[in-house]
């Protein structure tokens, strides 16, 4: 059977160990919260990487991000080529108010056009102002972090690993042109001027030695 008042006995112990303990409590909007880097706050857009290709619509949950887009014929690069084709964005707009910040369409996106921002405080009284339009997002890109650093110990991306070899070939490739150029340049000068040195020798020895008047006589 229960000793009476054991229950308050035990409230008022925990009530004593909380206030020998210091205070936790954050003082926001007055002091703002230090929040991890990789924090999903609002979603920023990288206009220049976009191509239009409408896999992050196509593969957001809510449907809550909206696209427009027109296509535009470029000239040929060169004479004789041909025509090219491509999408230019006229709207891209996320509603937040649908948004369940999943990241999914950062993480299908594969030109690294859509980025996580910390930033969190975009309250607003009115639910339309929650549907933030290409503008918008594109100030949320100030906000972003830097990447954190690669890990030391971490074994080599095999795109960057790829490109060094590419760059060590062409690079290989280069200086045995050079050298080959060389060897054919030094080769050449010899070859020329070997002949030239001894046929003018010959020349000069054969008319010092016969001569029209003493060949006569």
């Amino acid at each position: 059977m229960p000793i009476p008042g054991s229950g308050l006995a035990k409230g008022l112990a925990v009530t004593l160990r909380t206030m020998t303990k210091k205070t936790v409590t954050a003082r926001y909007p007055d002091v703002q919260p230090e929040l991890p880097p990789r924090s999903r706050g609002v979603i920023a857009l990288f206009e220049e990487n976009c191509t239009v290709c409408m896999l992050c619509a196509r593969e957001c949950p809510d449907w809550c991000i909206y696209i427009d887009s027109h296509k535009e014929t470029t000239p040929p690069a060169a004479p004789g080529g041909r025509e090219r084709s491509r999408n230019v964005l006229d709207r891209f707009a996320i509603d937040f108010a649908l948004c369940m910040y999943c990241g999914i369409c950062i993480e299908v996106c594969p030109f690294d056009a859509l980025f996580w921002s910390p930033e969190f405080e975009y309250a607003e009284t009115d639910i339309l102002d929650l549907t933030h339009e290409r503008d918008k997002l594109r100030e949320w890109m100030w906000t972003v972090p830097a990447p954190p650093p690669l890990d030391p110990a971490a074994e080599e991306p095999k795109e960057v690993a790829a490109a060094h070899k590419a760059a060590e070939k062409a690079a290989q490739a280069a200086q045995a042109a050079r050298e080959a150029e060389a060897a054919q340049t030094d080769g050449g000068g010899q070859a020329d001027g070997g002949p030239q040195t001894d046929g003018g020798a010959r020349a000069d020895g054969g008319g010092s030695s016969e001569r029209p008047g003493e060949g006569e006589a």
